[in-house]
């Protein structure tokens, strides 16, 4: 009986029932989407940067995980020092700049000779390796985002570049530029960002960290087989209070369109509720009655949500291919949760309000 009743109640007014499932539908959308895209971002980031193939990186003192964020303050004969240490098999240092042509990305400076020999080089799709001083090489996401060719000229922090070769991705950055241009044209010479360095066994990590913090006191190190567990939203100043806040707007959303929805049908029905309390209905019934009704509006609302997360996701990815959007179970089903705990909370009082209206009352309600 209940469950026809609720049926019936929502097909009653079916606009409202749409705005209800729309609101609910936004609200999950919302929270896996903008965790999606920070958990991506972060995961294909560290991934890129675990593809180089070195064992060990070096930053200078109190430098941040996320290695863009770095500047150029270690000179570049750090790189001698270090490949005379035990186990070390080769280094390769690079220097770092943003730039937002088109786009914020990470450019790498990088020699290649070194950059091969830690990374094991680069997969050619289409082109050559850097020859001249102004060769570019972009990844293939990149190119497709940009609309790049091979032999094109492609002007990247205010230098024209030539584009030598299109490459697979997955090797850190997604554009590579020649590390003695890029210190040119930053005003860096012998200067660089980070160090990567491979050992020749991997188990020889600790003991070659152990070296460098021994000869370089105070800077950092890193295993770059770690650093996937590392870059995480709370290791970035703000984000994670971002994600929260944007979490709480959708939760706002959700609860506050519940609310009204639910406190309409109240106000709509209350000579309904008149004649199922003279039916002998209690305050119990008529409680569970439209919390059954907000829990079925807000599952078909879970449902359209989690539709249009891929959705908009889909679409997202085929206008800029470098994006990376990680939708999970785990947080889908949170974002259910929380969804169904707002529309709960916000039925909550239109509930308690229709379970304490008088039956005669109701039934002379106009």
């Amino acid at each position: 009986m209940m469950g026809e009743l609720i049926v019936r109640n929502l097909l009653h007014r079916p606009l409202r029932t749409l705005i209800g499932v729309l609101a609910v539908a936004v609200e999950v959308a919302l929270v896996v989407l903008i965790v999606g895209l920070t958990s991506g971002l972060l995961t294909e980031t560290a991934k890129r940067i675990e593809g180089i193939g070195a064992d060990v990186m070096l930053q200078p003192p109190a430098a941040s995980v996320f290695i863009g964020m770095t500047g150029a303050p270690m000179p570049i004969k750090i790189g001698d020092k270090l490949a005379e240490l035990k186990y070390v098999q080769s280094v390769a240092p690079a220097l770092l700049q943003f730039s937002s042509s088109g786009g914020v990305d990470v450019v790498y400076g990088i020699d290649s000779d070194s950059f091969r020999a830690v990374s094991g080089g680069f997969v050619f799709l289409q082109g050559h390796d850097m020859e001249g001083p102004d060769d570019l090489l972009v990844d293939d996401l990149a190119a497709a985002a940009k609309h790049i060719q091979v032999g094109d000229t492609f002007k990247l922090l205010n230098h024209d570049w030539h584009v030598a070769a299109i490459i697979e991705h997955g090797k850190g950055a997604r554009l590579f530029v020649p590390l003695a241009t890029l210190q040119d044209l930053v005003g860096a010479p012998d200067k660089a960002s980070i160090f990567w360095l491979k050992c020749t066994r991997p188990e020889h990590t600790e003991d070659v960290m152990d070296e460098i913090r021994h000869l370089l006191p105070g800077y950092t190190v890193r295993p770059l087989s770690s650093l996937l567990s590392l870059m995480t939203s709370t290791n970035i100043p703000g984000l994670q209070t971002f994600i929260d806040a944007m979490i709480w707007l959708a939760v706002a959303i959700g609860l506050l369109v519940i609310f009204l929805t639910m406190y309409t049908t109240v106000i709509e029905r209350t000579r309904d509720i008149g004649v199922l309390k003279s039916l002998g209905a209690g305050r119990a019934f008529i409680v569970r009655a439209l919390l059954t009704e907000s829990a079925g509006l807000c599952v078909m609302g879970i449902v359209a949500g989690v539709g249009l997360s891929y959705v908009v996701r889909a679409a997202f990815l085929a206008g800029f291919p470098t994006l990376s959007i990680l939708i999970t179970w785990p947080w889908i089903l949170r974002a259910a949760g929380i969804a169904l705990a707002g529309a709960l909370l916000g039925a909550s009082y239109p509930a308690w309000m229709a379970s304490r209206k008088d039956a005669v009352e109701a039934l002379s309600y106009d």
